[in-house]
């Protein structure tokens, strides 16, 4: 069959789809990936031929714009509380106020007409039987609707857009009819008439979801899901020396991912967490950029600086890593089973660390909250107490159990023979 896979332009969104594609490629389907041409280099370093689509603005210049659009709703975006949204029954404005920002923060913009037109042009010209797009990308869906193919979205962490979604539709459900409005609906509905098809409820989900998370920190959501075991890819990457021996010490990674690189969004104070950590017994590996690593007053003895290495060699060497909540960090040393301390500075994260909190496998910090004093208290916890290596054991072990992405293939064939139209 032919798949297509698109993603937004972030190579770390797009990341996360390449050992499912390779799987499918290694079980003789044809597979093209779909993006921005900020994203082509990406796709094709990972080997898959990419369709580059119509030229669209970069995504730091279309959180710009959007943002002055959001000011009415700027206090639900500083209140957009996900884990909120996982434990309470919220009331109807809050969450009919999380779906009008969530259209017109992330989908709207980042699936422009630009993009629409572009990539449904080339899903009829190229007839994809399967579109696999990642959880923003909502011009998979329309592209799929719009030339017969069948659509799933691939996760890449615990499904807060689902659960935001079905807390959305049961509480519309009790509201009179004429107060049931559904921005996500608004906007998709407008798009899929640009091509002559009406909405549908699957749209907004996808017709099934490919899962990389295990039992214990997936949210399990009655919806329909493929399981499938998550795969770390980290882009081109040499392997050095120095990790090819084995630590003196405790090794602890402490990370904070691309995006506080190439947005500004680091609010950790990096220079104090290494001087707090610098008494300890461990070897610090820190991932750090040359600006990064310029702010630093000192690099203490125990603490090693490099611009990257990827964490699929890295973790399997380490007793613990500081992140930054990103989910393909956080998916990698659970992977490995290596104990976390998670700094939660992304949109979702505060569903991320209370699921892997309650798992054991984390201790879980606000960037706001956090001092050198209560981290290097916290790694000590982490290195110390059993029940933090145990319970990141146990979820190595209930990910590991999990098919991998070659096991799915034939499952998705059979749904994707099922959903597409002729």
């Amino acid at each position: 069959m032919r798949v297509l896979v698109t993603s937004i332009p972030h190579h770390t969104h797009y990341y996360h789809l390449v050992p499912l594609i390779w799987a499918l490629r290694a079980s003789g389907h044809e597979v093209v990936a779909a993006g921005q041409p900020s994203l082509i280099d990406a796709i094709t370093s990972s080997g898959i031929p990419g369709f580059p689509l119509a030229e669209e603005e970069s995504l730091a210049q279309i959180f710009e714009e959007v943002e002055g659009d959001l000011q009415p709703y700027q206090h639900g975006i500083d209140e957009f509380d996900f884990l909120g949204t996982l434990q309470d029954a919220l009331d109807w404005e809050k969450l009919l106020a999380q779906q009008v920002i969530l259209s017109g923060l992330w989908l709207e913009p980042l699936n422009g007409a630009t993009t629409l037109d572009s990539i449904v042009d080339f899903a009829r010209s190229w007839k994809p039987d399967l579109v696999l797009w990642e959880p923003f990308t909502y011009a998979g869906p329309v592209a799929a609707r719009a030339c017969g193919a069948a659509h799933a979205r691939v996760l890449w962490g615990p499904d807060t857009i689902g659960l935001m979604r079905t807390k959305f539709l049961q509480a519309q459900a009790q509201q009179p009819e004429e107060h049931r409005d559904d921005p996500i609906a608004e906007w998709l509905t407008w798009a899929l008439e640009r091509y002559g098809c009406d909405f549908r409820e699957e749209d907004v989900l996808g017709q099934w979801s490919v899962d990389p998370m295990a039992e214990g920190v997936s949210l399990g959501l009655d919806l329909p899901t493929v399981p499938m075991r998550y795969t770390p890819y980290n882009g081109s990457a040499v392997i050095p020396d120095w990790l090819t021996e084995e630590p003196k010490r405790p090794r602890v990674c402490l990370t904070l991912g691309v995006s506080s690189r190439e947005y500004g969004e680091d609010e950790v104070p990096v220079q104090k967490f290494i001087e707090a950590l610098a008494d300890l017994d461990i070897e610090l590996v820190a991932t750090l950029d040359d600006a990064q690593r310029d702010l630093l007053p000192r690099i203490p003895d125990n603490t090693r600086i490099v611009d990257f290495v990827p964490m699929d060699a890295l973790l399997p060497t380490c007793s613990a890593i500081i992140n930054h909540s990103g989910s393909g960090t956080c998916n990698t040393a659970a992977l490995h089973g290596v104990p976390q301390i998670i700094l939660g500075n992304i949109l979702d994260a505060a569903v991320r660390q209370h699921m892997f909190a309650q798992s054991s496998a984390a201790l879980t910090f606000a960037p706001e909250e956090v001092t050198g004093e209560s981290l290097r208290s916290a790694l000590v916890r982490l290195l110390g107490e059993p029940k933090f290596r145990d319970g990141a054991q146990r979820l190595k072990e209930r990910m590991r159990a999990m098919p991998s992405p070659a096991g799915i293939v034939p499952t998705l064939e059979s749904l994707t023979a099922r959903h597409r139209r002729a």
